[in-house]
């Protein structure tokens, strides 16, 4: 006689409280789950690259003012097509990215030291690199 041959021909336990769990209900629980939560998009924000500002000399600082200037003199601003290169700073880590844009400016802001473009976005006149119109 063997050790579990009292037992091995007795009906399956059935709850009278909780219904049989399906087999993919089951399956489900011994999947694999994503224990790193976040890390793929960590790694990635980590490994993205940015530039550093570059520091105008007093030529290049020169030349952007008598950009500025010559624009100033335009009776309509709104009718000159300009291209900026300017320094945009990164939100999340240091350093940032230098974009060029298209533009129409609708008034340069001496005070505040910026441009308002046409679409009321404003670009500081410090973050600006290059000016060509």
């Amino acid at each position: 006689m063997g050790k579990y041959d009292d037992i091995i021909n007795m009906p399956h336990y059935q709850s009278k409280k909780h219904p049989q769990m399906s087999i993919y209900m089951r399956a489900a629980q011994f999947s694999p789950f994503a224990a790193l939560t976040g890390f793929e998009e960590q790694t990635e924000e980590t490994a993205r690259l940015t530039d550093e500002r570059i520091e105008l000399d007093e030529n290049k600082r020169a030349e952007l003012d008598e950009k500025l200037n010559e624009l100033m003199s335009y009776d309509n601003l709104m009718d000159v097509q300009v291209r900026i290169t300017y320094f945009e700073e990164d939100l999340l880590k240091s350093g940032g990215k230098y974009r060029k844009v298209h533009v129409n400016i609708k008034k340069i802001d001496a005070i505040n030291r910026c441009i308002v473009l046409e679409d009321r976005s404003k670009i500081l006149i410090d973050d600006i690199y290059d000016i060509d119109f």
